[in-house]
């Protein structure tokens, strides 16, 4: 059997990925050395942030392509795991890699046994992981909404969207999202519970954002930057917050400016004269302090039905560079997961290239 792998195959240009980005390469599976595993992936979660790291050169040119997985145990030598157990790890965009002892996970969360009794095992990349912990900390502990305040959801069908609005309706906020085709925000709304939601797409948004806004905005959850930003900028009330999680229209940019710093001079007239609180987003900060409590209360959320997630999920370590396209794009409706081997968890159903879960209560 063969490991096979996305890699770097140059350094990004600038703008979006295409078709001369990655390069598939079949290697000997590794060798797991004392204290490691190794493992098969079964889910891949692709995130907007990854494609910051390549162009930042945080890959080179034949590194494995980083993205946090879901995964199976298949040889131990002497790790923390055993054959069989499905564990939270960093495999990338790969079908295998090793786990434990001298891998680096990149900083962001140690290797952790699942309980698929407990959720379905796709969570810990979604719902039930960094995305959800993302949402958590730029809400629940940054700008702690206060209820009848008016919080923004930029990108609010995405998967941090979606979780950030609900953690802030359930403290009692009147939540706003904004999204792009009018089928997602309907789902923000119906599904979800958001009291309104916006599209970024149409030609009269400014105006349909202030109307969704009638008392200003209290909290503004960042995903998006550019125009969504823009326009929300003039509605902030006075000592609003910001969490600034990131800023996905901005990161195709072929200009060769600092899209943070772009964003921070933009906004900071407004910052000055409403006093205005921002909060840089860096989900890694909150793992020691935070993990545990999210873990315990976003689980009881999903279980009370006040948390519902939408995933959506591609077939096969093939479809990873477009699905990773799609998603940049705005092309994804849920959280964006890859499919990349067979999870043992649930019953097998012929597979289409793409599908959507909802778990809606």
């Amino acid at each position: 059997m063969l490991n096979r792998s996305w890699t770097m195959a140059r350094k990004p240009p600038l703008g979006w990925p295409s078709d001369g980005d990655f390069e598939l390469i079949e290697t000997p599976l590794p060798e797991p050395a004392v204290g490691q595993a190794l493992t098969r992936t079964i889910y891949l979660s692709l995130d907007p942030y990854q494609w910051g790291r390549r162009r930042g050169g945080l890959e080179a040119v034949g590194d494995v392509c980083h993205g946090r997985t879901v995964s199976e145990v298949t040889v131990d030598n002497g790790s923390e795991f055993s054959p069989g157990d499905i564990i939270f790890n960093t495999n990338g965009w790969q079908t295998h890699g090793l786990t434990g002892a001298g891998v680096d996970v990149f900083g962001y969360m140690f290797p952790r046994k699942l309980d698929p009794d407990s959720a379905p095992i796709s969570t810990a990349i979604g719902i039930l992981g960094m995305l959800g912990l993302t949402a958590y900390a730029g809400v629940y502990v940054q700008c702690d909404p206060q209820p009848g305040e008016t919080v923004v959801i930029s990108a609010a069908s995405g998967g941090v969207g979606q979780a950030a609005g609900q953690i802030a309706r359930i403290k009692g906020a009147r939540v706003v999202g904004v999204a792009g085709a009018q089928k997602k925000c309907d789902f923000v709304v119906d599904e979800l519970g958001f009291d309104a939601c916006v599209s970024r797409l149409s030609p009269t948004f400014a105006a349909d954002l202030k109307s969704a806004c009638p008392d200003g905005i209290d909290v503004y959850f960042e995903n998006v930057g550019g125009e969504v930003y823009e326009n929300v900028l003039p509605l902030l009330n006075r000592n609003s917050r910001i969490t600034l999680c990131g800023m996905i229209s901005q990161y195709g940019n072929t200009d060769g400016r600092d899209a943070g710093e772009v964003w921070r001079q933009t906004g900071a007239p407004f910052f000055e004269r409403q006093a205005v609180s921002v909060h840089g987003l860096h989900v890694r900060n909150f793992v020691q302090s935070h993990q545990e409590k999210f873990l315990a209360e976003m689980t009881e959320w999903i279980r009370d039905g006040l948390v519902k997630y939408r995933e959506d999920v591609w077939q096969g370590l093939d479809s990873v560079p477009e699905a990773f396209a799609a998603m940049l794009s705005g092309g994804n409706f849920g959280k964006t997961l890859v499919k990349i081997g067979d999870d043992p968890t649930t019953a097998q159903a012929p597979e289409t290239q793409r599908a959507r879960r909802n778990i809606l209560g």
